[in-house]
């Protein structure tokens, strides 16, 4: 028998993606602000990607406000929908989670952050393989205060993103996922993640940006 918990595209991701002319303004300091944009949404499309290629991703839904890079999402395999609420994060999330069950209805949700452009599919899938089935789950990011990763059967779904978010889904109840998965704990909000990003090996996006800025990659 099968040892894994769930069956192959038994998860939807739920990928919340700023307009990337809001996206990472940490980047600022140190680039242009075309190149911080530019950037903002090559992590984006990086990360549907790798998700779109993991086999236990069935299907990945992006919510976002920016019609124009909803098209290029949904060019890559994505569905998308806007961010109706507005009111943050968490209820961006909550929102896609309610149409994700309204669309895949037999499949457990996952919400990712949209700023892993090192993410490979081998590491989602090994994150995805190691939950306790019942309940919600985490994986922290590399510094291990913030989360990178929350997923929950919907009827649990409580996302706690924001300042100190790994400690508040522990408090919360999920369970932290263990192991390295360094490319998708590898979130970045400033330059200097962004070279650690690339020393892992970034996808052809965010590859491609980082050459027209002439940053070094690796």
């Amino acid at each position: 028998m099968d040892a894994r918990i769930t069956p192959d595209g038994a998860f939807v991701v739920v990928l919340p993606v700023k307009p990337p002319a809001r996206g990472k303004s940490r980047l600022q300091r140190g680039l242009p602000d075309q190149g911080r944009r530019d950037l903002a949404e090559a992590f984006a499309l990086d990360t549907a990607a790798a998700c779109l290629a993991s086999a236990r991703v069935r299907a990945v839904l992006a919510v976002t406000d920016d019609a124009a890079f909803a098209s290029r999402l949904g060019a890559l395999g994505c569905a998308a929908i806007p961010d109706g609420d507005g009111s943050g994060l968490n209820a961006a999330l909550r929102q896609g989670v309610a149409e994700a069950v309204r669309r895949w209805p037999d499949a457990q949700p996952v919400a990712l952050l949209a700023d892993l452009p090192a993410l490979r599919p081998g590491d989602l899938d090994a994150a995805l393989d190691a939950l306790v089935p019942g309940g919600p789950s985490y994986v922290a990011d590399a510094d291990g205060t913030g989360t990178v990763l929350y997923t929950a059967p919907h009827d649990q779904f409580d996302p706690a993103f924001g300042e100190g978010s790994a400690r508040a889904h522990e408090v919360g109840g999920a369970l932290a996922v263990r192991g390295d998965l360094a490319s998708l704990r590898r979130d970045v909000d400033d330059v200097e993640d962004l070279v650690t990003a690339l020393a892992i090996g970034v996808g052809p996006e965010t590859l491609r940006r980082v050459a027209e800025l002439d940053l070094p990659t690796g």
